[in-house]
């Protein structure tokens, strides 16, 4: 009996051992997902006065000007703040036959770029991942954690993590399509009546995209050739692109409301992540 007794408190010491562990370790995650929420959120050079001015449109591609007149407004401040509320669906790898379920918060800012996506992914019943990615100061970086607390993968500030988080954010503008202006440092050249290639220059990088347009003036889906990505421990350069559909006005900004995104692997196209906006909100 006394064997048993001492068994017992020695489980029940080492349980309260591991909850004490569990919620530091939470603590801290979260901790450290907030400072970096500050740091996106204090990360601009913006004035808040500066307005959309239509005039200034006039050199620009056709469909890039189609485009800005139909998801603007003449006049309206530029965004210096968004925050998205997504849930969707990965595919964790090019074999994969099931979709993992996810909850996310994206949160962006222009000049200098910058960008985070904290997303809780659901494997099974009771059992989740946290990916936390990010674009600030011109540094990349990426970390997943089973549970939220136990870090399965961490990366940041190499060049080609740099390079593809900097191309994830220029595709993303179309959530904050005032950081898609030339007066946010995107150079546009002309390819058709329904597309154009984007230019965007920071921190050292130097990226381009092309944008696809229907006669609305939406943008339907971007494009790259040589996009880094991190395919088992290597980073290599695939084509990628990108899907968008089902524009909405939140605050009289028109954004679409539903994504897709891939890459074009060796094997065959690989859609690996696709998502709706649940909530949007502007500064």
């Amino acid at each position: 009996m006394l064997a048993l007794k001492i068994t017992a408190i020695i489980l029940g010491v080492l349980l309260i051992l591991c909850v004490i562990w569990w919620a530091v370790a939470y603590k801290n995650y979260q901790a450290d997902t907030h400072a970096l929420q500050a740091q996106v959120l204090n990360n601009t050079s913006h004035h808040t006065d500066v307005v959309v001015d239509f005039s200034t449109l006039e050199n620009l591609p056709e469909p890039v000007k189609r485009y800005f007149y139909h998801v603007l407004r003449d006049g309206q401040p530029y965004i210096t703040q968004t925050r998205l509320k997504q849930t969707g669906a990965l595919k964790v790898s090019p074999t994969a036959k099931n979709w993992s379920s996810f909850e996310a918060l994206y949160l962006a800012k222009p000049n200098p770029a910058a960008f985070l996506w904290d997303a809780k992914i659901s494997l099974f019943p009771g059992l989740h991942i946290r990916v936390r990615d990010s674009f600030v100061h011109g540094v990349g970086a990426g970390h997943i954690a089973l549970l939220s607390v136990l870090t399965m993968g961490k990366e940041s500030n190499k060049p080609a993590l740099n390079s593809g988080a900097f191309y994830r954010y220029l595709a993303e503008a179309i959530w904050h399509p005032t950081s898609l202006l030339p007066e946010s440092g995107v150079v546009w050249l002309p390819l058709d009546q329904n597309q154009a290639v984007a230019h965007l220059a920071a921190f050292g990088l130097s990226i381009s995209l092309t944008f696809r347009f229907n006669a609305t003036g939406e943008i339907i889906s971007i494009y790259t050739e040589d996009r880094f990505g991190k395919f088992g421990d290597h980073y290599r350069q695939y084509p990628w692109e990108g899907s968008f559909r089902h524009y909405q006005t939140v605050d009289g900004v028109k954004i679409p409301t539903e994504a897709e995104v891939g890459w074009h692997l060796p094997e065959g196209f690989w859609l690996f992540w696709k998502a709706k906006i649940q909530q949007a909100t502007f500064e």
